[in-house]
């Protein structure tokens, strides 16, 4: 009976890998079971090899676990098939070979051996202080080649009310250990300051940045801004309205894009209360503030000079809508504006946790050669 209770809720998690979770408690194991993959795989065949000496329910149990498997894995194989579609060069071509680049963009292998993130050193900068006198500050990992390079600002998510500059930082790491200079900023938050007060911090850290270029080692001619979830709303917006020439790209991870829309489509409560974070953020309702909402959406101020931008974005994303991304990427097509939409079908929010998991090394892949590609200097 223990067995066929083990089966029943492999098989139930397994699902995960079909369909949105309808918690948040499982949508954070939505995330391990497709970025850690190898984990569950492993589990499940030593349930089905216990199987062996079960004496009830034996077949059900079986049957069960072995459907469980094949989901399991199916984000592997899903991922191999999803890399070999990959046509990111042809928007963003290549400026020349840059060595130490990945290879390809999934790699079985490197799930356990890694793809060479490392643990950059980092510094905390003090740039700002905020309204009620508290101090800003971003984390920045100078490139490793010790010479000029571009420099990547990353925003991190939590709703715009919680994180730091520390959220997922091997993806900094990785950049600064393969030529790029990188700033983790942390900015003022919710609900004690509303929209735009963050988007103003990004540009105090620009700012900052620029005025320092010769200690930090940084090309103030070729940026990149980097944002998850909210982190992404706040890069977007910043690189669709400071019409900053420096700004050569910016990174949407599953970012609110269309803030108007979002808030009129009610997300699932039991995985996030959409009404309150929104409120908190912007200052009301949509209903009591449509103008604020407006003025939060970087989907409104997309034109024709906009800046070069990467979306991620995940299709079993329960948490910001994947309609977000869809709606982006069709008003940059409008308006002629280089992009680049990777759409993963397996993803939910988060699903760069992993850098070396399945979405870790596909974004990681792309995001370099954006980067290369966006910015004037080979790093």
């Amino acid at each position: 009976m223990i067995r066929l209770i083990l089966a029943i809720l492999l098989f139930l998690l397994s699902l995960l890998v079909l369909f949105k979770a309808p918690t948040n408690l499982l949508w954070r194991a939505t995330v391990a079971i497709t970025e850690f993959p190898y984990v569950f795989v492993f589990v499940t065949f030593l349930f089905l090899i216990s199987c062996f000496w079960a004496d009830y329910y034996k077949f059900l149990s079986v049957t069960l676990g072995l459907i469980a498997l094949l989901l399991f894995s199916s984000t592997i194989f899903r991922a191999y098939f999803y890399a070999s579609k990959i046509t990111i060069e042809n928007e963003f071509p290549a400026k020349g070979t840059a060595a130490q680049q990945l290879e390809k963009p999934f790699s079985f292998t490197k799930m356990f051996s890694g793809i060479g993130a490392g643990n950059a050193t980092y510094k905390t900068i003090a740039y700002t202080k905020s309204s009620d006198a508290k101090q800003l500050s971003f984390d920045y990992y100078p490139a490793n080649t010790n010479q000029v390079a571009p420099c990547v600002i990353v925003i991190h998510g939590g709703s715009w009310a919680e994180g730091d500059s520390q959220q997922l930082p091997a993806l900094n790491s990785y950049l600064a250990n393969h030529g790029c200079n990188v700033a983790s900023v942390n900015y003022r938050m919710a609900p004690d300051f509303k929209c735009p007060a963050p988007i103003e911090d990004t540009k105090e850290v620009m700012n900052y940045i620029i005025a320092n270029a010769a200690e930090l080692k940084v090309d103030t001619a070729n940026f990149i801004l980097l944002g998850r979830s909210a982190g992404g709303q706040i890069a977007l917006l910043a690189a669709y309205t400071f019409h900053d020439p420096r700004i050569k790209g910016v990174i949407s991870f599953y970012a609110p894009a269309d803030m108007v829309w979002g808030a009129q489509v009610k997300g699932n409560k039991w995985v996030i209360d959409t009404d309150k974070v929104l409120s908190d953020y912007i200052g009301g309702l949509y209903k009591d503030a449509p103008e604020k909402y407006k003025l939060s959406s970087p989907f409104e101020f997309v034109e024709s000079n906009s800046t070069p931008t990467l979306i991620i974005h995940g299709k079993h994303d329960c948490m910001v809508g994947f309609q977000h991304s869809v709606h982006l990427k069709k008003k940059l097509d409008n308006y002629h504006v280089k992009n680049y939409f990777l759409d993963l079908p397996w993803a939910t929010h988060g699903c760069d946790y992993n850098i070396n998991g399945p979405s870790g090394q596909i974004t990681t892949y792309t995001i370099e050669r954006f980067i290369n590609s966006a910015t004037s200097t080979k790093y």
